[in-house]
């Protein structure tokens, strides 16, 4: 057989119990994907996998019929360069999917692990073809863009959604949606944000175990930190007056953002530390944490730190994504608790003095009621759900009731 990599398949494969297609198309859906991949083996021992992953997918067993960096697409001009050969890999992916490849047969469920616009369109069409479907991972239509549910119900016959207020959406819509938690819940223990915790981070770090350290997070890309750097620096400046020379701790992606940060710093005088990485453990390591809005907040609630949400974009944007929106927050926790949580100051409130007063005023709260605490805690365990459970029988349902006969 040809190497997997340059999208040759086997004609010789013998047809198994169970054999599954299933496309990640970068890191983050590969660790999502292979955790499902053990959840359906647990059930069903047999089971075989095809499509394209990353090593975490392969250590698994799959058959990646390309190398994932294949996908990783950046910007906007990149997919319009990558277009041919993204077009060649989707239409081979078809072929595989739907047994038209020479000697192969159609798998029995086709799941597309987040990647939003390839998979679902791959979906879509083995979908049209007789080829169940499942997506993994439900775009952010909780927020913005809500008429994009037309379409993922005509690409896939169920969604595996991360947050429990997601089946309601998709019902609404005539779509069916499976609340089947989220992964960071489950990596997350819920004593990881005890003193315990905080003191051993701290200690990895190098920090030390005493003292108020504050972590901010103004973003991964360089883009976000033309946008909040110079903020998130001067709002440290103002605090290290306001609470007594607290230790700030920032958590970067890679050498050039810390650059960037390092140029922006020497305007302030403030005690601050640059990690490479780390971000979670940053956040475990602090006792406040002032973040932009995504993932990091929710890392950051089921750690049980309070903190204050910021955003910030040029005026189009923002003009754009407002009219668009169909959520007052913006920041997970809020969304999950459904009211204001922690504090968003967003666009025009995103300036150093509302920050600065809205942490100092956010920290007496939360260091007086145990209320967050206690709603971050019931929050975190309904998201842990299960282990992959629920899941692998979503996707076991679909391939067992939905493959009747494929149309030719």
């Amino acid at each position: 057989m040809a190497s997997p990599e340059n999208g040759a398949v086997s004609a010789t494969e013998p047809a198994t119990a169970l054999r599954i297609g299933i496309v990640a198309g970068e890191a983050s859906g590969d660790i999502l994907g292979a955790n499902l991949m053990r959840a359906i083996l647990r059930e069903v021992p047999d089971a075989t996998f095809i499509g394209i992953g990353g090593a975490e997918m392969r250590a698994i067993g799959m058959e990646s019929l390309y190398s994932i960096d294949v996908l990783s697409i950046n910007g906007f001009k990149d997919p319009i360069l990558r277009l041919p050969s993204l077009i060649g890999i989707l239409r081979n992916l078809v072929r595989v999917f739907t047994g038209r490849a020479d000697g192969m047969e159609p798998v029995d469920v086709v799941i597309g692990v987040d990647f939003n616009v390839f998979n679902l369109l791959l979906e879509r069409i083995v979908h049209r073809r007789g080829v169940p479907t499942v997506h993994y991972v439900s775009p952010s239509v909780y927020f913005w863009r809500r008429g994009r549910l037309k379409s993922i119900r005509r690409s896939t016959d169920v969604v595996l959604a991360l947050y429990p207020f997601e089946p309601r959406l998709y019902s609404e819509y005539q779509a069916r949606a499976v609340f089947v938690g989220h992964p960071i819940a489950r990596e997350i223990d819920l004593d990881a944000g005890s003193a315990e915790a905080k003191t051993a981070a701290r200690r990895d770090l190098g920090l030390d175990s005493d003292g108020f350290v504050i972590a901010l997070l103004p973003g991964s890309r360089g883009s976000e930190i033309e946008f909040l750097g110079e903020i998130f620096l001067a709002t440290a400046a103002l605090l290290t007056a306001e609470l007594d020379h607290p230790k700030f701790i920032v958590p970067v992606v890679n050498e050039k953002i810390a650059g960037m940060l390092d140029n922006l710093r020497k305007a302030v005088d403030v005690d601050l530390e640059l990690v490479v990485g780390e971000s979670r453990k940053c956040i475990q390591a602090s006792d406040f944490v002032l973040t932009k809005s995504g993932t990091a907040t929710l890392e950051t609630m089921l750690l049980r730190r309070p903190m204050v949400i910021t955003y910030r974009v040029g005026t189009l944007t923002a003009a754009f994504v407002r009219a668009l929106s169909h959520s007052v927050h913006v920041g997970l926790p809020n969304i999950l608790h459904g009211g204001e949580l922690v504090p968003e100051l967003l666009q025009e409130d995103c300036e150093p003095e509302k920050l600065c007063r809205a942490v100092v005023e956010a920290w007496q709260r939360y260091s007086t009621t145990p209320d967050y605490l206690e709603e971050c805690e019931r929050i975190h365990r309904e998201l842990r759900l299960d282990d992959g459970e629920t899941a692998a029988r979503a996707v076991l349902d679909v391939a067992r009731d939905l493959s009747s006969p494929r149309s030719q």
